[in-house]
């Protein structure tokens, strides 16, 4: 397989979908560019190349084009003898400085350029910093400077319009035409420019300057707005603290978060921000998850719980051992998700990139004919058909239409990733609003997964005696139905004295000595076998049976004292999760490896149909079947047994901290593991589908409605730029209201 090379670049500049296209369309015509994926949101372009490409070529065909590109630092690139690096500054808006180790997937032998860690930077400075702002400024300024003059000395009034133009034309006419060169012959830039000479030509010049003016100001408004969204993903990796008390041979030193290995040890005081992903090793505190989940009541977690870096350590001292270096830790892998993902076009946004490819020439050709037809045929004034053209010139900047789709498809997936939903790419956000049917899987997803007891029934001795004695015979058991029981009897605080002659009794239960007493806890088979249990008794072990329950009998001397009965219980919210999904028109299933009994009880409890006794292929053909049968299936699992049938759904959904097969393996994850955030990634969706076409509909309604008033000689040239910016900045601001949903 040939060698296939992957270079990162930061792009600054990028205010919208059409500059991420010139971009693409002038670095694939280099020689030995197999592919080129650019991301307007995260400023990044990624280019796989054979190895025989110049890269020097390829920075002159992006800088050239008015933008500023620098090599991703540390790159392997760099230490091929690719000289010293230029930071160019052509054009850039806020360029931004956040990297991300994009580790490609080894494919090959494919070799990775432009690894690098983290070093966010903020954006450089407010909008009157960057380079389309002073331009922007100096632009106005001479249009200001144009009218002065001209009124105070009329004769040249004319000439001075021109040189005002001029000022903020010749940047846009250098763009426009290195975009040609670069094979995009009609971009935005084309059509400004042969509008603005055009004006110039037939007597216009005030209009010209003006109209150059208002064009300049629509492109910095896309690049606040660009850069609005690029800030509110960024602004997550802000969350994580920049040092860390680590534990070193019994004394604590502050060392930066960065440096932390796995498995060190980091002391979380009060108050501080846990500064990476890790497991509780001492202490007990309520942990405020909203700044990265967006929940707004702390939670409280103990030893062996599991922390993500970001979140605030309440009310007392924590030692936490590190699970995650920075690089990989939760928030780092949400914002590289993130970015892969506007890397990623969706179905709307092609054909959004496909209909402006034929749109922008069908413009010029309705403005030429309108501009020479009436004249050639009909007699009319040059002049004014000419002045006609040039206004549907500016009308038909596509502008609007083209950032409509990728400027709702950004703020949707940010807004989604700060509340712990990850959508992989547009096309992922997309389907999700069509889903029909969601198939759940059962434990650790729908459940806990993890058993706690239900019932405690007692013959003879109190509740707390049967709950303390079993609990005696469980301590230092690590079996999950045992683990139930210390818990509860911890919770109730219950006494658990130590114990004699503790003896497992393989596939039994468990035999031991307490204060004189000789007690054991079995299965109720083997309880059956020593004739402990009376009919009665008997009925009842049957009956919490049926309720999906497992039960174990406490025998004190012998006799039978108690039946304490465990269950996996649904989720706080799986409920709530379930009839949200309900109400929105999709119907939910629950497929589980366990046995019917327990499936049919959960089922039963939380109201939806169910598949049991399920191997993992089964799942698989289950959902090829619900799909055959016409529905848009999404499957929700932990991503490890679920594997075949995550991969096998329309969407497959991973469930709960994130594991790194999840991640892989699924479409979308929800990582705090609520069942209701499947419901919210829907109508999220929805939402996000919703803003597209009403952008849409905004872009090309106003188009037409100019198109129209300008061929009767209602408006100009000046409303024409207006109707763009305006459209523009109408999209914009609609699609940056996805990053205020509240859900």
């Amino acid at each position: 397989m040939a060698e296939t090379n992957e270079t990162r670049y930061r792009v600054g500049g990028m205010d919208c979908a059409a500059c991420a296209t010139k971009i693409d369309t002038a670095v694939r015509r280099v020689a030995g560019v197999a592919d080129v994926s650019v991301s307007v949101v995260s400023g990044t372009m990624t280019v796989r190349h054979d190895g025989s490409s110049d890269l020097k070529a390829i920075e002159k065909r992006v800088t050239g084009l008015g933008y500023s590109v620098s090599l991703f630092a540390g790159s392997a690139a760099q230490a091929q003898d690719h000289g010293p690096h230029d930071h160019h500054d052509h054009g850039d808006h806020a360029g931004h400085d956040h990297d991300h180790d994009h580790v490609g997937h080894d494919h090959g032998k494919k070799k990775i350029e432009g690894l690098h860690g983290h070093a966010h930077a903020p954006m450089t400075g407010s909008w009157w910093q960057s380079r389309k702002g002073r331009l922007t400024i100096v632009s106005g300024a001479a249009l200001i400077a144009a009218y002065a003059i001209g009124h105070l000395v009329p004769a040249v009034a004319s000439y001075a319009f021109v040189i005002a133009m001029l000022v903020g034309l010749m940047p846009i006419a250098r763009r426009a035409v290195m975009a040609a060169l670069s094979g995009t012959p009609f971009s935005i830039e084309m059509l400004m420019t042969i509008a603005a000479l055009g004006a110039v030509i037939i007597n216009a010049g005030e209009e010209a300057a003006t109209v150059v003016f208002l064009f300049l100001v629509g492109e910095l408004l896309e690049g606040v707005a660009a850069g609005k969204a690029r800030e509110s993903i960024q602004s997550l990796t802000a969350l994580v603290p920049k040092n860390a008390l680590l534990e070193d041979n019994g004394q604590t030193r502050e060392v930066p978060s960065e440096s932390l290995a796995v498995g060190a040890t980091i002391m979380v005081r009060p108050g501080d921000r846990i500064s990476a992903d890790g497991i509780i090793v001492s202490g007990e505190s309520a942990i405020d998850e909203a700044p990265v989940t967006g929940e707004s009541t702390p939670v409280r977690k103990g030893v062996d719980a599991v922390v993500f870096a970001g979140t605030v350590n309440g009310d007392s001292v924590l030692r936490v051992r590190v699970t995650a270096a920075a690089a990989d830790n939760t928030i780092a892998r949400v914002v590289k998700l993130v970015e892969e993902a506007q890397e990623s076009k969706a179905p709307t946004e092609r054909f959004i990139d496909r209909f402006s490819r034929y749109y922008t020439p069908g413009v010029v050709v309705v403005a030429a004919l309108v501009a020479t037809v009436s004249p050639l045929l009909f007699g009319g004034s040059w002049g004014e058909w000419i002045y006609k053209g040039l206004a549907i010139l500016l009308i038909g900047c596509p502008c609007a239409l083209v950032i409509s789709t990728p400027a709702a498809i950004a703020a949707s997936l940010s807004a989604g990733a700060r509340r712990g939903l990850l959508m992989k790419g547009g096309a992922v956000l997309e389907t999700l609003g069509k889903v029909t049917m969601v198939a759940f899987d059962k434990t650790g997803t729908l459940t806990e997964g993890k058993p706690q007891v239900t019932d405690i029934i007692s013959f003879g001795l109190s509740e707390a005696q049967v709950l303390s004695r079993a609990a005696v015979l469980e301590q230092g058991s690590s079996h999950p139905l045992a683990l139930a029981i210390l818990n509860r009897a911890k919770a109730n605080g219950v006494p658990v004295p130590p114990a004699f002659e503790l003896e497992a009794l393989p596939g039994k239960g468990v035999t031991g000595k307490v204060g004189g007493e000789t007690l054991d806890l079995l299965s109720p088979s083997a309880a059956r076998e020593r004739g402990a249990l009376d009919g009665d008794q008997d009925a009842r072990i049957i009956a919490l049976n049926d309720e999906g329950k497992s039960v174990s009998v406490l025998l004190v001397n012998g006799a039978a004292a108690g039946l304490i009965a465990m269950r996996d219980e649904p989720r706080e919210d799986a409920e709530a999760g379930l009839s949200a999904l309900k109400s929105a028109g999709v119907k939910a299933m629950m497929l589980t490896g366990d046995n019917k009994r327990t499936a049919a009880a959960v089922a039963g409890m939380l109201g939806i149909d169910w598949r049991g006794e399920m191997m993992p292929e089964d799942k698989q053909k289950v959902v090829g079947e619900l799909k055959r049968q016409g529905f848009i299936v999404a499957k929700v699992g932990d991503g490890i047994n679920d594997a075949p049938a995550l991969a096998a759904a329309d969407i497959g959904i991973a469930m709960g901290g994130g594991t790194d097969v999840a991640l892989e393996t699924a479409d979308a994850a929800v990582l705090h593991g609520r069942v209701s955030d499947v419901a919210r990634m829907i109508e999220l969706s929805k939402r996000t589908m919703r803003n597209i076409l009403e952008n849409i509909t905004i872009a090309l309604g106003l188009k037409a409605v100019f198109l129209v008033t300008t061929i009767m000689g209602i408006t100009g040239l000046w409303p024409a730029i207006l109707a763009d910016t305006g459209a523009t900045v109408l999209v914009t601001i609609n699609a940056l209201r996805l990053l205020r949903v509240k859900m």
